[in-house]
């Protein structure tokens, strides 16, 4: 029976409520919705939608990164935008994460995201062959 495993690294911030950064199950990370937070100070990035989907995806980077795997990994992401209008300038800086094998996407319009913010992501990302074998150990591999 697979058993689900909490994922937390301190590079990326860290929940501010009743939820898990991110969590493993049968060989998939799942990534938890990142909205533009600085993570050495915590606060948010109010910005460009640029600047904040920059900063979400760099975060999402971090979180995958330290789960053993690359964003070539990502499976799925899903993307609220405050406003839609926004998703051509989104996308500009979207594909910069992505450039050889972007995942499936959803992207769509919230209707209010937390903190006010312009953006919220979240991720699925299948985990490498040997980070899947350790049991109980969500510390990252060693490098």
């Amino acid at each position: 029976m697979a058993v689900k495993k909490v994922f937390n690294t301190d590079k990326a911030p860290l929940p501010k409520g009743p939820y898990s950064q991110a969590v493993i199950n049968n060989g998939l990370l799942y990534i938890s919705g990142q909205i533009p937070v600085d993570p050495a100070s915590g606060s948010i990035v109010r910005a460009t939608i640029e600047e904040e989907t920059m900063t979400v995806l760099d975060n999402i980077r971090t979180i995958v990164e330290e789960a053993g795997a690359k964003m070539d990994d990502v499976l799925k992401v899903t993307c609220f935008l405050a406003d839609i209008e926004d998703f051509s300038r989104f996308n500009e800086v979207y594909e910069r994460y992505f450039p050889k094998f972007p995942p499936a996407r959803t992207a769509l319009q919230a209707g209010k995201l937390p903190m006010d913010v312009q953006i919220e992501m979240d991720a699925i990302v299948a985990l490498p062959f040997k980070r899947r074998r350790q049991t109980g150990d969500t510390r990252p591999p060693k490098r």
